[in-house]
């Protein structure tokens, strides 16, 4: 019996050290989730659900030979980030390890308090640090005809909140996009199809360097 034990303990062996992939590809990668907070951009109002940028960005990252993703869209029209901890804490049970955080645009949109908004993205952005989980932060802008301060403001609080958290930002997420009539289906605010392919283009860089390293 011993020396059957053994000759199976050195066939496993020799599959882990001289022919990892097999063995790897034997018992399987873990999956790595990524977990998309927003609102109707992110959601992918207008356009199928295929096509938006999240869906996107899955197909890209199979497109580079990464399979063991999986995508969690958890994003609703209309959102501002009042919702978003107690969003966060109701996917908390997907178990996600990288969140996206794509909120704030509905705030500025309606003109609400930038220091609410701070708040509110910061206590979201701790419950998932807490969590285990890493977190970009996707930027955004509003047009300077709410007033050049406010935008100003409004921009500011995604650099600060990066910083203070010690997490990745994308500078802007609707860069490229935001205020492009070609890229925007009729309303001027929600991408098209050509619109949600240059987000991913955009976020395709942050997300491939946050799963890839060690």
């Amino acid at each position: 019996m011993k020396k059957r034990y053994v000759t199976v303990l050195l066939v496993l062996m020799v599959w882990g050290g001289f022919m990892p992939g097999i063995f790897r590809s034997a018992w399987g990668s873990p999956k790595i989730k990524i977990l998309f907070l927003g609102d109707s951009i992110t959601a992918g109002y207008g356009v199928a659900q295929e096509e938006s940028y999240p869906a996107l960005l899955g197909q890209k990252l199979e497109s580079f030979g990464i399979h063991h993703v999986e995508i969690i869209n958890g994003s609703i029209s209309g959102s501002t980030t009042a919702s978003a901890l107690s969003r966060l804490k109701w996917f908390r049970k997907a178990s996600p390890d990288l969140l996206v955080l794509a909120l704030g645009a509905n705030d500025g949109l309606r003109g609400l308090s930038v220091e609410n908004m701070e708040e509110n993205l910061g206590r979201a952005i701790s419950f998932a640090k807490n969590s285990n989980m890493d977190v970009i932060l996707a930027g955004m802008q509003i047009p300077p005809n709410y007033g050049p301060e406010y935008a100003d403001d409004f921009k500011q609080v995604f650099i600060t909140l990066a910083d203070v958290h010690g997490i990745v930002l994308i500078p802007f997420l609707l860069d490229g996009v935001g205020g492009r009539a070609n890229m925007n289906q009729p309303d001027g605010i929600h991408p098209n199809r050509e619109g949600h392919q240059q987000i991913a283009k955009t976020v395709f860089p942050f997300i491939l360097k946050q799963i890839q390293e060690p």
